[in-house]
């Protein structure tokens, strides 16, 4: 069995597919998909692709490439709808938020302390319901570290990990778990593939981020959930173990760290 961690299975790249998508997923051995919001306007799409997908499950945060068209109301707005979906079995965590510092307008000035803001704001309604968070993590590892120090959460998923060995341990430190996709599967991406290849077995999760980070089998294609067992073939080889035991231990991580998921899977 097999968990993709990370996949926007609502996005407009694939159109009313969905369906499909998933089930050529579950056909390739992808028991479960984590479909994370990215803003107000997408909450009740990944809310109803769960409850219509038997393999989907979802969460709900406003991502920081979008906290420039969102105001204080729909952070008002996303608490509101995290209490109403708590009896939502499908319901997971909070996400995907977190910092982007990879784009240069939003590295600085007022889109940065925007994104900081609601990055700051989503980890305290986390917090306030005991949920894991689900992160964006790109050029950002050491201020989200810093704000995770400040405002404790339950733990979660750090996506599209690209740090420092230094920086992936404070994040399991933390109670986070790290997630590698398609970037690894690049020879020329050497910091992520030694990184997938030492860090602990129990600190690593795969995911697929589609229809973005494409492997390099299909770039620039779209990418799709179905691609997760390649994937994770990268990842056995990388670490010279089988794939079966990849496919056991990753799915255990994403269990532990949002365990309302692993509630499901126990049933």
């Amino acid at each position: 069995m097999l968990i993709d961690s990370h996949c926007h299975l609502d996005a407009a790249e694939f159109g009313d597919t969905s369906a499909t998508l998933a089930r050529q997923a579950a056909e390739a051995g992808v028991r479960w998909i984590v479909v994370p919001a990215v803003a107000k306007a997408n909450f009740g799409a990944v809310a109803r692709l769960a409850a219509t997908l038997p393999q989907c499950v979802y969460a709900l945060g406003i991502h920081p490439m979008y906290v420039q068209q969102a105001d204080d109301h729909d952070l008002h707005v996303l608490r509101e709808q995290v209490a109403a979906a708590l009896p939502d079995p499908r319901f997971v965590g909070i996400g995907e938020i977190g910092l982007d510092f990879f784009i240069p307008e939003l590295k600085e000035g007022p889109l940065r302390e925007r994104q900081e803001y609601f990055y700051v704001e989503q980890l305290k309604i986390a917090r306030t319901f005991g949920l894991p968070v689900i992160l964006h993590v790109r050029r950002s590892q050491d201020v989200l570290l810093k704000h995770l120090r400040r405002v404790r959460v339950a733990g979660g998923i750090a996506h599209a990990f690209n740090g420092s060995q230094q920086q992936a341990q404070a994040f399991t430190e933390l109670n986070f778990v790290l997630g590698f996709g398609g970037a690894m599967t690049f020879p020329r991406s050497l910091q992520i593939r030694r990184l997938a290849a030492v860090l602990p077995a129990n600190a690593i999760v795969l995911e697929t981020d589609a229809p973005d980070i494409s492997p390099a089998w299909l770039h620039p294609g779209i990418n799709a959930p179905a691609q997760l067992p390649r994937i994770a073939a990268v990842l056995a080889e990388l670490r010279g173990q089988p794939l079966a035991d990849i496919a056991r231990q990753t799915s255990d991580n994403v269990a532990r760290v949002l365990p309302r998921l692993g509630n499901l899977m126990m049933r």
